[in-house]
């Protein structure tokens, strides 16, 4: 395996997590989701009024791989609060709708889950959601 100061992918990974109190890896960005999951999860996060930094993964395949070498976690999106893996879309929904989520956050209780966005023809970029 190669060492973290040797790959700078998983590096800039590494320091957007350690940066970030609450980060998401997802496909496209909040404003333009390219699939329901990361759609979901954005309007679960905006749901809770949550300021967060988001990183698309679709620019470069080898974010992706970075990212669940990393967390050991496959599926995209991968929701990251205090440096610590939360979860993809399913846990961060069932969090939501429990109201852990919102306790995690130290947001207000919501428990009423989004619909998520359709998204067409959607630009990809990265997108930080921290102002």
């Amino acid at each position: 395996m190669t060492d973290q100061h040797d790959n700078p992918i998983r590096q800039t990974i590494t320091e957007a997590i350690a940066q970030n109190d609450v980060i998401l890896f997802m496909k496209g960005t909040p404003d333009a989701p390219a699939c329901g999951f990361s759609a979901r999860t954005v309007g679960v996060l905006q749901a809770l009024d949550t300021r967060f930094a988001a990183i698309d993964v679709l620019p470069d395949p080898r974010i992706r791989q970075e990212l669940t070498a990393l967390s050991q976690w496959p599926t995209i999106p991968q929701l990251f609060v205090g440096g610590e893996l939360v979860g993809g879309c399913d846990i961060v929904t069932e969090m939501f709708e429990t109201g852990e989520l919102a306790e995690l956050l130290g947001a207000e209780d919501h428990t009423s889950a989004p619909e998520p966005a359709i998204v067409d023809g959607a630009t990809l970029q990265v997108e930080n959601r921290l102002s």
